[in-house]
């Protein structure tokens, strides 16, 4: 019997392609029916975690081995720039089919369990209205916007951590324009919001 040659590339599965894989697996379990409600909601944002620690630390490694013009191919036979193009397409195929699940799947079958998401425009004046005082109330307090400008260095923004850019009109208190600025969520804020039942 011949020895194999363990050099030959067909032999190996290459590790990051291998992951967003398994990470298809994860979200799988978000559409099937046999597992409860919740769980495969929970399914779902588990595959959308995965996905930015996967590019924080995979997708990074392979970003720094490029920029370093690093040829020399993996056992694979690839080379990070070609493996770069393969992550692309396969993540955007993989969170395409993640908003398909959320919005299709499970926002309706939530629904149907009496689990709502509002969206803005489903708002009444009396609900616009209780939104705009808890924000007033509960939220607005602990938020510190940093303007962005030339003047100042980009801040830090933290991984795994929700922040908005958002759009300003008019002046700041020095006369100049003001454009653009990121407001830091805070963790200690809850990333949903139950409604009081008067106003759902």
């Amino acid at each position: 019997m011949n020895d194999l040659d363990l050099t030959q590339p067909e032999y190996y599965i290459n590790r990051e392609l291998s992951l967003l894989q398994f990470q298809h697996r994860v979200l799988a379990q978000a559409s099937n029916e046999n597992v409860p409600l919740l769980e495969r909601l929970r399914f779902l944002c588990i595959s959308s975690t995965n996905l930015d620690e996967f590019f924080q630390i995979r997708v990074a490694g392979l970003m720094h081995r490029a920029a370093l013009e690093s040829s020399s191919g993996t056992m694979d036979n690839s080379t990070p720039e070609q493996i770069l193009e393969l992550i692309k397409d396969e993540t955007h195929s993989l969170v395409e089919e993640q908003y398909r699940v959320l919005n299709e799947v499970l926002i309706p079958e939530l629904a149907s369990e009496n689990v709502h998401f509002l969206k803005r425009t489903e708002w009444d004046e009396e609900l616009a209205g209780w939104i705009r005082r808890h924000f007033t109330s509960q939220i607005l307090p602990v938020l510190s916007p940093l303007g962005l400008d030339l003047a100042h260095p980009f801040p830090r923004v933290f991984n795994k951590s929700l922040n908005f850019i958002i759009s300003l009109e008019g002046k700041d208190a020095f006369g100049r324009d003001s454009r653009i600025a990121i407001v830091h969520a805070p963790s200690s804020l809850p990333r949903l919001i139950r409604i009081p039942e008067k106003y759902a």
